[in-house]
């Protein structure tokens, strides 16, 4: 109790500060009456009268400014009167300041008689520039405001879709409204009550602390879920690896008692085998012993074969295989067998030598239907793209890949009228950081070569898969990224993929104008392809140069080579046309083969 009496006459004048605040009258008057009648001090109160009539004149200071467009004055009244932690820290108050910016940046289109002059415009349109790559910027990731980072770039923006609304009277109305409403409250509580003052920092204080605690809940479960999973691949890793172990250790053993060593393609599936199971490097590290053990004893074998009698003859052809027991081993066999079989077909299909023994090699696969794109069967070896194991599927990817690379194995694969959509599935469904990932992306690339599998993929709407893709290229590797564009350029030669373009036209070329800024210059004659490809749709011209792409391109004229310039003149003169389509110009060819890629 003597606590609360020491403390007494400084609490009753918080209450009381907090009530005239709040504009309680008649409360106040009769806790004024009932402290008098029970003798408690009450210490004289300041009121709120001065602090009202100093507002008054700054509030309609502002409001003029704000009528007049005087944007020097209001914003040097706006940072003085209104303290930086509400500008700073308040959504509103950011809101309502990203709004009056653009008030002022169009003030002169809306109020002028005529032109308005030129001078004075470019000034507080550097002005509006210069405030949104500062403090601006914060708000750059919101819907609401994205809109307007392209506003002082369009040339007319009174005609624009996007702005029209900036030039009614109601937006102007609307905007000043909201400023006396925020106004009137933000410089009636700069002196806030300190019993308000109290309770907000001991309640932000604990705010802070909820969410630190909830924060590290959040990142601990997030911790464990890593461990757990990590845990669970070292388990499958560590019995995989029990496996390879006893491959390497029957390979020395046989080496020490004198018998052949395993040759180079053996030791080299071992060492993916590894690298797929934990990783490249310390695949790398667990092979090293293994191959500076065998290199003295490939020496010595490759001494003995120097000194035997060298065989005059032209490049040997391959002995022959049994396809049947292939494809039966393919597709019965274990997961080990399956990955070994894929890798050596690939193996045997990329070693060979141009020319001759490799189209031999090439036509032995396509005889025997090796793939079995001609069966109609539930199980086919090209199933082995779904295979649980992920091992499997890599190196049917892989084997896919070769095939596709060359010409007659397009043809071939071509054929079957079901493995492109199981590339297009396997596409979506790998992980984007995966070699399985890489190589259907790199067949698909090869199949856009052939009109009719293009035909396909722009029906399948692999153009709106492939524009999500290349939004976040941060998490491609050079390989996919340059593969991506390839793709989607050679989807957009036709006119059907112009059309797909031209339905997201926007996000489209969004992601092109960021592609030509990229660090990997490979990629460039791709996306200016694309560009000046789906750039002869009227439509899409009309929303890049909304979006003031010309400048854009220009900007790149700058930084480029001579070839890049050239291409990017053609561009800019593709979007400045005012030609229409015209779809009887057939805009691809049957194909466009090269005997390997």
């Amino acid at each position: 109790m003597g606590d609360v009496l020491a403390y007494e006459a400084e609490l009753l004048g918080l209450v009381r500060e907090y009530l005239d605040f709040a504009e309680f009258e008649e409360t106040v008057k009769i806790f004024t009456k009932e402290c008098k009648i029970k003798g408690k001090p009450l210490p004289k109160s300041a009121g709120v009268c001065s602090r009202d009539s100093k507002a008054l004149p700054v509030q309609k200071d502002l409001l003029t400014a704000f009528e007049n467009g005087e944007q020097k004055v209001f914003f040097q009244l706006w940072e003085e009167h209104i303290s930086s932690s509400v500008r700073d820290n308040e959504p509103v108050a950011q809101k309502l300041e990203f709004y009056l910016h653009v008030h002022f940046a169009t003030y002169l289109l809306k109020h002028s008689m005529g032109k308005p002059d030129k001078a004075e415009l470019e000034e507080r349109i550097s002005h509006f520039k210069a405030y949104l790559e500062t403090k601006g910027a914060a708000l750059s990731q919101t819907t609401e405001f994205l809109p307007f980072y392209a506003l002082p770039f369009v040339p007319n923006p009174m005609v624009h879709p996007s702005f029209k609304e900036l030039f009614q009277d109601s937006w102007t109305l609307d905007l000043r409204t909201r400023l006396e409403k925020f106004l009137s409250l933000t410089l009636k509580a700069r002196q806030t009550p300190r019993l308000l003052t109290l309770f907000k920092e001991n309640g932000q204080c604990n705010k802070e602390m909820l969410q630190h605690l909830h924060q590290q809940l959040v990142e601990s479960e997030h911790r464990t879920m890593t461990y757990l999973k990590r845990f669970n691949k070292m388990q499958a890793d560590y019995h995989n690896l029990i496996g390879v172990t006893a491959e390497l250790v029957d390979s020395l053993e046989a080496t020490v008692n004198g018998k052949m060593v395993r040759d180079d393609s053996d030791v080299e599936f071992t060492v993916d085998l590894i690298s797929s199971t934990v990783g490249v490097k310390f695949g790398l590290i667990c092979c090293d012993f293994l191959f500076s053990f065998l290199f003295l004893i490939q020496a010595s074998t490759m001494l003995r074969a120097s000194l035997a009698p060298a065989k005059m003859q032209d490049v040997p052809l391959l002995p022959s295989l049994d396809y049947e027991k292939l494809k039966k081993d393919l597709i019965t066999g274990n997961d080990r067998l399956k990955a070994f079989l894929l890798q050596a077909l690939r193996w045997r299909l990329t070693t060979s030598y141009p020319g001759e023994q490799r189209d031999t090699v090439l036509q032995a696969y396509i005889s025997n239907d090796l793939l079995d794109c001609h069966s109609n069967c539930q199980r086919s070896v090209l199933k082995l793209l779904h295979s649980k194991s992920e091992v499997v599927r890599q190196y049917m990817a892989r084997l896919i890949n070769a095939f596709a690379s060359l010409a007659e194995g397009r043809v071939y694969l071509s054929q079957n009228p079901t493995l492109l959509r199981m590339l297009e599935e396997r596409l979506k469904a790998e992980d984007k950081d995966s070699l399985t990932w890489e190589n259907v992306l790199g067949a698909l690339q090869k199949f856009s070569l052939r009109r009719a599998l293009q035909s396909a993929m722009i029906k399948d709407g692999l153009i709106f898969w492939l524009v999500d893709v290349l939004t976040d290229t941060d998490c491609l590797s050079d390989y996919t990224l340059e593969y991506s564009v390839a793709l989607l350029m050679n989807l957009c030669l036709r006119s059907a993929g112009k059309k797909m373009c031209a339905r997201i036209a926007n996000h489209v070329l969004k992601v092109l104008s960021d592609l030509l800024g990229h660090e990997n210059h490979e990629i460039q004659p791709y996306v200016n392809g694309a560009l000046y490809s789906i750039l002869a749709i009227p439509s899409v011209r009309e929303e890049a140069r909304a979006m003031g792409m010309e400048e854009i391109l220009r900007c790149f004229i700058k930084e480029g080579n001579a070839e890049m310039i050239r291409q990017i003149e053609f561009i800019i003169k593709q979007l400045n046309s005012e030609e229409p389509l015209n779809d009887s110009i057939v805009s691809d060819d049957e194909e466009e083969e090269e005997d390997e890629e």
